[in-house]
């Protein structure tokens, strides 16, 4: 999770603005993506089930924010050709899942991607890749679009769990039942206005809030006091990471990379044919007609053990058939589960494969679903 040039260059990690706050609240920190980012609170098991049955809140503004702007039939074209699903389905006030892709069909990175009118869109990416992204956008325009990496100047918090929507609600003063998932709006608030997006990575209902940095604090500290009494909790990296694995959602530099296409990260529904080919278009569609010779799937483990990425897996006779990208034990299932990358013919529901785990294969099995149905809803 924690990149070796992370730890060695710890002097060099950018902070967010909540960064004092963190420490002030007793955050374990840790380095993640160039940023010292707090990797769990209380303790990830606590606070993966309290956003499970109440809320959490998370600390995300080390994300990026890239602003494109420019004509509408300018605009479509340009963001067609950098990425693999459709913009021209997109409505007003619609958030989009999609992926930056390279000239080879690989990723440059997942994205969401927010449609404000014809003439704006800003794109969400990690936080390791946002200059990335920016860099490869600039590369392909023409000059006939805008595009602005602005995340400095953003802040973003995730409120998520079953309560979020009541916490924040009540926080606003505002029925906020009107924001579809994947959907947002901009509002006025204290004086600017803000995002709100229900979106988030947990497999939870919830809000993705989009501020200025010193709003964002201010929110920040709002929401904590306000959601006690709803059971709201700071969570950390590492729940993070639990909640997002249980509702197999895939993380960059684990499931996503430079190499894989869509289709073989397990991201295939993002995959749209379009009129005029994208980056690594002929590549892409070829595994989405087809099907690619490997891919990512859900695994979970029979046998005590705990799953973790880069563990060999093999078939019943032996056969070395991929590996581990990610894996956890499980808070909510009591369980040992994962991701990873097999050949296509060990991918279907409950195939058995057998992961080497410390020099002994253990019995795992594939899964095909999310590992769990959480309060998000379903109405993209």
């Amino acid at each position: 999770m924690v990149p070796e040039s992370d730890r060695e260059k710890a002097v060099e990690l950018k902070q967010t603005p909540l960064h004092t706050i963190h420490k002030e609240m007793g955050a374990k920190m840790v380095p993640f993506g160039g940023w010292d980012m707090p990797v769990q609170y209380t303790g990830i098991i606590q606070e993966h089930l309290a956003t499970r049955s109440a809320a959490g809140l998370f600390d995300v503004s080390h994300m990026g924010e890239i602003f494109v702007t420019g004509k509408e039939e300018d605009l479509l074209s340009f963001l067609e050709s950098v990425t693999c699903n459709s913009i021209a389905s997109m409505k007003t006030g619609q958030v989009q899942y999609n992926a930056v892709v390279n000239e080879d069909g690989g990723l440059v990175d997942d994205i969401t991607i927010y449609k404000f009118n014809e003439s704006k869109y800003m794109i969400c990416s990690n936080a390791s890749n946002y200059p990335a992204v920016t860099k490869h956008l600039e590369k392909y325009n023409n000059g006939k679009v805008t595009v602005v990496d602005d995340s400095k100047n953003w802040h973003q918090i995730a409120l998520q769990g079953p309560n979020a929507d009541e916490i924040f609600s009540k926080y606003l003063g505002k029925d906020l039942s009107s924001i579809l998932y994947y959907h947002f709006e901009e509002m006025n608030w204290k004086g600017e206005t803000i995002i709100v997006s229900r979106t988030g990575y947990t497999g939870e209902d919830g809000f993705e809030i989009y501020t200025s940095n010193t709003l964002g604090v201010t929110l920040w500290k709002d929401l904590l006091e306000i959601g006690k009494d709803f059971g709201l909790v700071a969570v950390g990296l590492g729940a993070r990471d639990t909640l997002r694995l249980e509702a197999k959602y895939p993380l960059y530099g684990h499931e996503l990379n430079a190499e894989w296409t869509p289709v073989e990260s397990g991201i295939n529904f993002i995959v749209k044919e379009k009129p005029a080919p994208y980056l690594g278009y002929e590549r892409i569609i070829a595994d989405k007609k087809n099907g690619p010779k490997r891919k990512i799937v859900g695994i979970r483990l029979m046998e005590p053990g705990v799953l973790r990425e880069n563990f060999p897996i093999f078939s019943s006779d032996g056969k070395e058939i991929g590996k581990s990208t990610s894996g956890t034990h499980s808070p909510s299932r009591k369980e040992s589960l994962g991701l990873a990358i097999l050949e296509t013919e060990f991918t279907k529901y409950q195939t058995e494969v057998f992961v080497e785990i410390r020099g002994q294969k253990k019995l795992a099995k594939v899964e095909t679903g999310a590992f769990i149905q959480g309060s998000v809803r379903n109405n993209r």
